[in-house]
Parts: C-alpha cells; structure tokens; sequence
C-alpha cells in the first residue's frame, strides 16, 4: 500500500476534508484500497464522514466498489444505521441488490439490525425483496429470525 493510499483511507476514516482534498488534487487513485479492500469511499460511509463521502462521490468514488467480502458502503450503512449517508449513496447510483459473499444484501442488512428508516428507503428506491442469501433464506425470514415486527410489517406492503 502506498504512502497516499494510507493517508487517503486515515483521512476518510478521521472524515478529514481538506486532507482528501489536498490528495484529489495530487491525481490520487480515488478508489485505491488497503488491505482488506476497503476503499476511501467505503470507510468513509462506515464512520459515519458525511461531508467526506459526499466529495470522494463528488470526485468519482466507485458507488458499488465491494471490500474482499463482497461489502459495499451502502451495505456497511445499512447495518450501522446511517440513514443520511444512505440517501447520498442512492442518490450516487449505489447498486442497491448488490450480494457480499454470504448473499447478504443492504435490504438484509437493515431489516437483521432493526435499522427500518433504512430498510423503507431502500424500499422506496426499488430494492429487491427477492433475493436469497446463500442459506436460501429471504429479507422477511432475517426479519422474523429477529423478531422485527416493524420490518415485516413495512416488507409486506
């Protein structure tokens, strides 16, 4: 990993805006990644960086790039609850039936983690509720497994 990547992935990390600035300015690859995959963009997203993610989007970010277990940012979003950032995504093309390793969507994600303000955007942007994860199991069996009513009731509209 090069010295930029490091110090791109710690700015998006830390949502250091002038950094990431200084390093768009320089021709840094907007889409470099660490070690596990992990892009500026998606650990961005993952700590919460609004203001971060937005100019690494602004600059060119890949929306639907996957870490090495197949996760995206809105993935990543999804699970943690950041609803804002999640809007951004979507509104940046984010892929919104991509599937990580294990089959799991961001749909999945928001229903399993109780995060329905996010699973009804998702929802309301056209997320499939067909998909199979690689057990065969669906978004509303991951929201009965967790008892989320709310999600069950929302999945069911």
């Amino acid at each position: 990993m090069t010295n930029n990547t490091e110090i791109m992935i710690h700015a998006a990390r830390l949502g250091n805006i002038e950094v990431l600035r200084e390093l768009i300015h320089q021709n840094t690859d907007i889409n470099t990644r660490d070690s596990k995959g992990y892009t500026a963009l998606i650990i961005a997203c993952y700590n919460n960086k609004l203001a971060a993610a937005k100019l690494l989007l602004e600059a060119g970010a890949d929306v639907n790039a996957q870490d090495n277990g197949g996760n995206t940012a809105l993935m990543g979003v999804a699970f943690k609850g950041y609803y804002d950032i999640a809007q951004l995504l979507i509104s940046y093309g984010a892929n919104l039936n991509l599937q990580h390793g294990n089959g799991g969507t961001a749909l999945m994600f928001a229903a399993m983690f109780g995060r329905n303000d996010i699973l009804k955007l998702l929802l309301d942007n056209g997320a499939n509720r067909s998909i199979l994860d690689v057990r065969g199991l669906s978004v509303r069996d991951l929201a009965a497994q967790q008892g989320n009513e709310a999600a069950l009731s929302l999945l069911s509209n």
